[in-house]
């Protein structure tokens, strides 16, 4: 009677491999965090109602938020964030939380209001959310993809994508309420409003902006870009 051969010790960390792990819990979505890049008009921008400094750091759940003054935040993603006066953010997992005001995005960053999440693949994007939770989400370039929420959870009804020009206009339950064409007279009143005017740290995709509107909208009236004055030229001492 033959016995039969057991397998080889050595091929039990290849039959591992290929089984895989015990099945777990699936890995939660890392916490955002955002750094102050610059605050404009005084220092009224503050982190979980305590005044913050250039350089400093927030983490989800923290809220960033300001009253007379604007301020420049820049997400683990690379992504710009511009706060204008009196907006309320909340940093979250894998999204923002913009409760109140206006927010400009510049590169890929998603955001959310109460009623919608937003997802990107990198763009130019302004949010302006009423003290009633309706909003108004405005593509400078690229597309948004805006996905309905009830109590921050899906609704199941379909997404839709706000494409380069247009403004989605959005109930306080995530209603669509219109999808409008940006004129060049939008454009114009918010680059040269309070999101564009005045900053010094440049935005992550301020060329793809650039571009998009120079092709498509003739007309409008592109921003200054700061640039950082010259450095002095090096010159040998002389001892005659």
């Amino acid at each position: 009677m033959r016995r039969r051969r057991l397998p080889s010790l050595s091929f039990l960390p290849i039959l591992i491999l290929l089984t895989g792990p015990a099945v777990g819990p699936l890995p939660v979505e890392a916490s955002e965090s955002a750094v102050v890049q610059e605050i404009l008009d005084g220092n009224e921008l503050f982190i979980d109602g305590k005044t913050a400094q250039v350089k400093e750091k927030a983490t989800a759940p923290q809220k960033v938020s300001t009253q007379n003054s604007r301020g420049q935040i820049r997400f683990d993603s690379g992504a710009a964030g511009r706060l204008n006066r009196f907006a309320l953010l909340k940093l979250g997992q894998g999204c923002f939380l913009i409760e109140k005001g206006q927010i400009l995005v510049s590169g890929k960053q998603s955001g959310c209001t109460r009623s919608a999440r937003l997802s990107v693949r990198g763009t130019n994007y302004l949010i302006d959310v009423s003290e009633s939770g309706e909003a108004e989400i405005s593509v400078l370039e690229g597309s948004v993809e805006v996905e309905p929420l009830a109590d921050g959870e899906p609704t199941g009804k379909p997404a839709t994508t706000v494409e380069a020009g247009q403004r989605l206009r959005l109930s306080a339950k995530g209603v669509v309420l219109a999808i409008l064409a940006l004129t060049v007279g939008d454009y114009n009143n918010i680059l040269g409003g309070p999101l564009f005017q005045g900053f010094r740290v440049p935005l992550p995709a301020y060329g793809s902006l650039e571009g998009y509107l120079r092709s498509r909208v003739p007309g409008v009236n592109l921003p200054s870009v700061p640039v950082s004055p010259p450095s002095l030229p090096f010159s040998l001492p002389r001892f005659f």
